[in-house]
């Protein structure tokens, strides 16, 4: 009788460590599948000329700038 008990908590364990892992796979595939900016627009500083991602840039007047001091050289506003 106590090695059925033990065959059946091996197999309870055994059960339980492949469920979490599969879980543990599930959760790493949906972060995988959500990863934010894949494809991601480009603009180009208006200033120098540089490419970057738009939600980096700096938008003014519809033009699009790499920092605030290309923004401030090219528009000439002191702020």
């Amino acid at each position: 009788m106590s090695r059925l008990l033990i065959f059946v908590v091996i197999a309870a364990v055994v059960y339980w460590l492949l469920k979490s892992y599969r879980k543990k796979l599930s959760r790493e595939n949906e972060r995988e599948e959500n990863v934010p900016g894949q494809a991601e627009d480009m603009v180009r500083c208006a200033h120098c000329g540089v490419h970057l991602p738009k939600r980096e840039s700096i938008a003014s007047d519809g033009k699009f700038y790499c920092g605030e001091a290309h923004r401030r050289a090219h528009t000439g506003k002191v702020e």
